[in-house]
C-alpha cells in the first residue's frame, strides 16, 4: 500500500493514531515487502499477523500462504480488514487483543509463522502469549522500537539484560535484521524501530529444565533485580551450595547470570527425582501373550527392540471448564519424541496392575495425587500402538501439575473442539496410541463436542 492509500484508510475510518496504543503505521512499501520476505512463507503455511492495522504487511503475506489470521485490537481497523477480505475464505480477521487472544487452535494449523509490526505498549505481552512454551509458532518476524529489541537481545554484559531477555532467549534465538528509520511510518515515531527474526532454540542446546519453574524463579528475582539472589530464592537447597555448583559468587544478582546459568539454577531447585531421566532401558515389565496373560518379564529395551506384547495405561485429566490436558513428549524419549500424547501415560512395571500403574504414572509424570480415576476403555495390543494392551482412564482435576523435565517437554489444556480439529488435520502430531484413546474418550463423553 502506498502512503496516500494508508492515510485514506485512516481518514475513511476516522482513525486518529493513538500514542497510548503505539499506533505508528508502516508506509514504506519496499520495507513492508522486505519484512514479509524474511518470514520465508511457504504455500502450506498459516501466517498469524498481530496488529495488521491498514494492511501494509498483510497485502504481501496473504497471497503467499494457505491461511492468514489477522488479530487487530482497534475495532475500526478490524472492521476495515473484515471488509477488505470479505469473500476470501483463507483470511480470517479477529477483533481482539493480541496479548490475550487464544492461540491454542493454531496447533492444528501447523506450520505456523508469526508476523507483526507490534504496538510498543504491548509488545512484551503479545510475544509472551504467542511464543511461550509450548508454542505453535515455528518462525517469527516482528518489528518493535529499537530499545525494546535491544532488551530482548541483551546479555549479562548489557544494562538492558533482564527478565524479557531471558524469557525470549530460553526458547528462541533472536536476531536483529534491520533498523527502520522514523520516516517509514505515519505518524513518525521519535526513535528508530528494529526488525527481528526469531527461530526456535535447538532442543539439545540446553539440558532439560522445568520451563515454568525457571520462569517463576526469574520473575521473583527480577522483581527486585538489585537485590542479591540468595534473598529471593527458595530455602532449599542451600544457596551457598547452589552458587558453588554453578561457579558464581554467593552475592550474585539476577542480571549477572547468563542463560545457561539460569537453566542450571532452575535445575538445582527442581526437586523432581526424575528431572534427568527420560526413561531407563533396564526397567522390568511383564511380557504377555495375545490374550494379555503373563508369560515372563523383560527390560524396556528388550521389549521395545523385539516388539513383545506388554501393558500400558493412558490417562486424560479434565478440568472444571471441560478442557483436557495434553502433554508434549520430551525429545529425549526413546519412542515418539516430541509428539503430543494423553495427559499421562506409561508402562506397567513387572507385577503391577493397571489401577496401580495409573495412580503411579499420574504422580510421576504430573505430580498429581488423590485424583479419582475411572476406567473407560481397553485396547488390544497391536503394531499400531507399540504392542501394548492399554487401559484408558479419566480423572477430574483442576490443580497444578509439575512434571519431570527430561520426560515431558510441556503440557497444555485444550478444549475438546481444539483437539478434535487438530487430530483431524494433523494426526501425525500425536503418538500412535493417542488417537484410539482420544476416540474412546469422545465416545465416553458424547456431550463434549455437542
Amino acid at each position: 500500500m502506498k502512503p496516500v492509500e494508508i492515510r485514506n484508510v485512516l481518514e475513511e475510518h476516522d482513525v486518529r493514531p493513538s500514542k497510548s496504543l503505539g499506533q505508528n503505521f508502516l508506509t514504506d512499501e519496499n520495507v513492508a515487502r522486505w519484512i514479509v520476505d524474511q518470514l520465508e512463507i511457504q504455500p502450506e503455511d498459516c501466517v498469524v499477523e498481530v496488529g495488521p492495522g491498514t494492511g501494509a504487511l498483510t497485502e504481501h503475506a496473504a497471497p503467499l500462504c494457505r491461511r492468514m489470521v489477522l488479530v487487530e485490537f482497534d475495532a475500526r481497523l478490524a472492521e476495515y480488514q473484515k471488509n477488505r477480505w470479505a469473500g476470501d475464505p483463507h483470511v480470517e480477521v479477529y477483533h481482539a487483543d493480541g496479548a490475550s487472544w487464544d492461540p491454542r487452535g493454531l496447533f492444528a494449523e501447523a506450520p505456523v509463522k508469526f508476523l507483526g509490526n507490534l504496538p510498543y505498549s504491548a509488545g512484551g505481552a503479545i510475544l509472551q502469549n504467542f511464543l511461550s512454551r509450548p508454542s505453535p509458532v515455528e518462525r517469527a518476524v516482528v518489528m518493535l522500537q529499537k530499545e525494546f529489541i535491544d532488551r530482548i537481545l541483551a546479555t549479562p554484559e548489557d544494562d538492558a539484560f533482564g527478565l524479557l531477555s531471558l524469557r525470549i532467549q530460553k526458547n528462541w534465538i533472536p536476531r536483529a535484521l534491520k533498523t527502520i528509520p522514523p520516516e517509514a511510518f505515519h505518524p513518525r515515531p521519535r526513535i528508530d524501530s528494529t526488525v527481528m527474526l526469531l527461530t526456535p532454540r535447538p532442543v539439545r542446546e540446553l539440558p532439560p529444565y522445568d520451563d515454568r519453574l525457571m520462569d517463576e524463579l526469574m520473575r521473583k528475582a527480577f522483581s527486585q533485580r538489585r537485590k542479591q539472589l540468595k534473598k529471593q530464592l527458595p530455602p532449599s537447597p542451600p544457596w551457598d551450595e547452589v552458587a558453588a555448583s554453578l561457579g558464581i559468587s554467593p552475592s550474585a544478582r539476577p542480571e549477572e547470570l547468563n542463560l545457561a546459568q539460569w537453566v542450571d539454577l532452575a535445575r538445582a531447585y527442581d526437586s523432581n527425582p526424575l528431572k534427568d531421566v527420560a526413561q531407563s532401558g533396564d526397567e522390568l515389565f511383564d511380557v504377555v501373550d495375545e490374550l494379555n496373560q503373563m508369560t515372563g518379564t523383560g527390560t524396556r529395551r528388550e521389549i521395545h527392540e523385539m516388539d513383545l506384547r506388554h501393558r500400558a495405561v493412558h490417562m486424560f485429566l479434565v478440568n472444571k471448564h471441560g478442557a483436557v490436558l495434553l502433554q508434549k513428549r520430551s525429545m529425549r524419549k526413546d519412542r515418539q519424541p516430541g509428539r503430543w500424547d494423553s495427559s499421562a501415560a506409561g508402562h506397567l512395571d513387572a507385577g503391577e496392575d493397571y489401577d496401580q500403574a495409573a495412580v503411579r504414572e499420574l504422580e510421576e509424570e504430573l505430580g498429581v495425587t488423590g485424583c479419582e480415576l475411572r476406567r473407560i476403555a481397553d485396547f488390544d495390543a497391536g503394531e499400531n500402538n507399540g504392542w501394548e494392551f492399554v487401559a484408558l482412564y479419566e480423572g477430574r482435576y483442576t490443580g497444578r501439575v509439575r512434571f519431570p523435565a527430561a520426560e515431558v517437554d510441556s503440557v497444555q489444556w485444550f478444549t475438546p473442539e481444539q483437539i478434535q480439529a487438530w487430530v483431524e488435520r494433523r494426526p501425525q502430531d500425536f503418538s500412535p496410541a493417542f488417537i484410539p484413546c482420544w476416540n474412546a474418550w469422545l465416545a465416553a463423553n458424547k456431550k463434549a463436542l455437542s
